[in-house]
């Protein structure tokens, strides 16, 4: 998977949410609980696994994600940017001001030892 590499390099904070809804509308955060935040080298070590996540096909499931992560500058201000990621389409969707349009909407495979691992990192987080 592709992030945003100035976005990437400026991220001093992870935000670990656990969806509870789909958006309103497009490019607002996606609604649900923080469980987590990581920093240092926890937050880089997320960061180097999405970006090791293998690209995938899409698969038909209608876009139902679980988790994202929030990517924040030292500031705490507004997100870099927010990724969900639906383990069941094998979809991330992507927004925020450091995203670019081509990188908005990827595919990775979920069944992969790198995505599963995710996963588990996800769902330790949750309480």
């Amino acid at each position: 998977m592709q992030l945003p590499a100035e976005a990437v390099a400026a991220t001093a904070l992870i935000e670990v949410v656990r969806i509870s809804a789909l958006p309103t509308k497009r490019g607002v955060p996606y609604p649900g609980r923080a469980v987590a935040h990581w920093i240092g080298s926890e937050a880089t070590d997320v960061l180097t696994l999405i970006e090791n996540l293998p690209g995938s096909e899409q698969h038909r499931c209608g876009f139902s994600p679980g988790w994202s992560v929030r990517a924040y500058e030292d500031s705490l201000g507004l997100a870099l940017f927010e990724a969900a990621f639906c383990f069941s389409c094998h979809e991330i969707r992507m927004h925020g001001r450091a995203v670019p349009p081509a990188l908005a909407t990827q595919f990775f495979d979920a069944d992969t030892t790198p995505a599963q691992a995710l996963l588990a990192l996800f769902r330790a987080a949750a309480p």
